[in-house]
């Protein structure tokens, strides 16, 4: 039983991996576009139009990847002061009751995601003259990693001794 909850850490680590990475080169990609955007409109004589819409487009890739990143450190936001007080059973079933209902959640999500990249292509952006089907996405990229994150962590969860094993005692005391 320890080997598989090792195991299904390191897939979910190494899912994790990925897309940190990712993240982090969109946000410097973000950051590039934002500078320059500022720069063309008060420094520069560059009538640079595009930086708006990228850093848009950018700016909701990075922060919907960051929601499987969240799940898979269990760093999610939450009220832990009633939950660490109930007995460990009790933790456990509604830590796990907890991940249904957000594995539902980001199901429906990315089945209602990919009806609207399929409508979406049938739209073009307003500067780069793409399909809106292409930033659309991240819609079921991150739903999917979120789901498959939420269902990696459950299963942790189920074979571990506590319901949030990625909290130790010292950051416990700091939530």
């Amino acid at each position: 039983m320890n080997t598989l909850h090792h195991r299904l850490t390191r897939i979910s680590e190494s899912l994790n991996l990925w897309v940190e990475r990712c993240a982090v080169a969109l946000l410097a990609v973000l950051v590039v576009t934002v500078w320059l955007g500022i720069l063309s409109r008060y420094a520069l004589p560059w009538n640079l139009t595009f930086t708006e819409e990228l850093a848009r487009y950018l700016m909701i890739w990075v922060a919907l990847l960051a929601i499987s990143i969240g799940i898979c450190k269990r760093q999610h936001v939450g009220m832990l002061v009633i939950f660490d007080r109930l007995p460990r059973t009790l933790r456990k079933t509604l830590a796990f009751s907890f991940d249904l209902i957000g594995i539902l959640f980001f199901a429906v999500m990315f089945f209602y995601g990919l009806t609207y990249v399929e409508r979406g292509f049938n739209q073009s952006t307003m500067i780069f003259g793409i399909p809106r089907g292409y930033p659309y996405l991240i819609i079921p990229i991150a739903s999917g990693m979120a789901c498959i994150q939420l269902a990696l962590a459950a299963a942790r969860d189920l074979l571990a001794r506590s319901p949030r094993p990625a909290l130790d005692a010292s950051e416990r005391t700091l939530t």
